[in-house]
């Protein structure tokens, strides 16, 4: 009678289990990742395109997988041949055709609808090698829709990328990743 008892406990609790498991599916026709890089006379805004993105997280055991994935040769500044040099020298996106997130764990806690504050943990691919990175996040989830928001520094000259610097024009070392993920959410 203990094992029928025992059996009934973890069908009964299964389902609890499971439903901690959700996946975030990024509308990529809908977002796109922005960056600001400081130089010497001016600041370089520009904007990158996300190819796709699906995030599988698990709120019982704070674990995420997948990845969200930016095209290198989509980056556009409003000055083209700065845009070209950024697209070929500097990401060299014929080779490395994309930048990549694969969250891996977060802290704090996932609520289950409004603003959450997270820190998520993760490596983020450039240039083909992989970087760990933990990144705050807003998450905001309101019934099957979702909203990711993050602000983070990405230190591309020390993860092997050609600073832009040119005569008297100095670029900083370091380029501000401003993310804004939209999407749904499927249990």
């Amino acid at each position: 009678m203990k094992t029928w008892a025992l059996f009934a406990l973890a069908f009964l609790l299964a389902p609890a289990a499971i439903a901690q498991r959700e996946t975030f599916v990024v509308n990529a026709d809908a977002n796109e990742v922005k960056m600001t890089l400081k130089a010497t006379h001016e600041v370089v805004a520009g904007t990158f395109h996300v190819q796709s993105g699906t995030i599988v997280f698990d709120a019982s055991e704070h674990e995420m997988s997948g990845s969200v994935v930016v095209l290198a040769g989509s980056g556009k500044t409003g000055n083209g041949s700065r845009d070209k040099k950024m697209t070929k020298s500097i990401l060299q996106a014929e080779q490395y055709a994309t930048v990549s997130f694969e969250p891996k764990t977060y802290t704090g806690t996932l609520a289950a609808s409004g603003d959450s504050n997270l820190r998520v943990a993760g490596i983020f691919t450039l240039l083909g090698r992989p970087h760990e990175i933990t990144i705050p996040m807003t998450i905001h989830l309101d019934g099957g829709t979702a909203v990711a928001k993050a602000s983070f520094v990405v230190p591309y000259v020390q993860w092997g990328l050609k600073n832009p610097s040119f005569l008297i024009w100095k670029a900083e070392d370091d380029v501000a990743i401003d993310l804004s993920l939209s999407g749904r959410v499927a249990k």
